[in-house]
């Protein structure tokens, strides 16, 4: 029986439950008609391809990147994917998947929030760790194509604070959003411009910043930067999030 149908012998005769129940069913029948079923992709599988058995992530993800080969990055706060070691960061076939030529040793030592992939391959990471496999990197570090760190790039005393947001410019610059407040030593209320070897960009100037934590960065075709987040003032004017 349908909506409409069910409608008219509902035995209300006030013209005023009749008009509120016409909005109501007006409403549900226009949302069903938006309404689709989303289905889980059945070839994206995290558990051991064919078996469906495995464990995924053993905690929470809080960023993936798609690679060029179909390969998906992914990082947050795990450490283990499918029963196999892999502290904060890990490499996943197409079909989810482990990928164990991606071996990132024993990793950052605290989570990663944002990953970014280059041209050539290698990876930026940010989030709250200060080492990655041992070697002082705070909040920020770039990776080689296998997971072994990428020593060429050296943010030296890095972000003070969380790295929640890694963007990729065209000119191979990177720019970062998160709760920091400096970036090696100098200040840059959450977000800062780097050079592609981590050093500082200090032509890139905030003025006083976001006055609270930018989570999301992104770049528009001409050149202008769009971010957002918890703050409601960039740079003194009021800039609701």
């Amino acid at each position: 029986m349908s909506m409409r149908l069910l409608f008219a012998i509902l035995p209300f005769r006030s013209g005023t439950v009749r008009g509120s129940l016409t909005v109501l069913f007006g409403m549900l029948l226009h949302l069903a008609s938006w309404a689709q079923v989303c289905p889980a992709d059945a070839t994206f599988n995290p558990g051991i391809p064919n078996f469906g058995t495995g464990t995924g992530a053993n905690s929470t993800v809080l960023a993936s990147a798609l690679q060029p080969d179909g390969k998906v990055l992914i990082g947050g706060n795990f450490s283990s994917y499918n029963g196999t070691a892999r502290n904060w960061i890990a490499r996943l076939n197409s079909d989810g998947s482990l990928d164990t030529s991606f071996d990132p040793g024993t990793g950052p030592n605290s989570s990663v929030s944002a990953i970014g992939v280059q041209a050539d391959g290698k990876i930026l990471i940010g989030g709250a760790f200060t080492t990655y496999n041992g070697v002082a990197r705070p909040r920020i570090a770039r990776l080689n194509s296998d997971g072994s760190l990428d020593t060429s790039f050296d943010p030296g005393a890095g972000a003070n604070a969380s790295v929640s947001a890694v963007v990729l410019q065209p000119d191979g610059r990177i720019l970062i959003g998160g709760s920091f407040s400096s970036y090696n030593g100098v200040a840059g209320n959450r977000i800062a411009r780097l050079n592609s070897d981590g050093s500082l960009d200090t032509g890139f100037v905030p003025g006083s910043g976001a006055n609270s934590v930018v989570y999301t960065v992104s770049k528009q075709a001409d050149g202008k930067i769009i971010i957002g987040g918890a703050f409601t003032a960039y740079n003194g004017v009021s800039r609701f999030r």
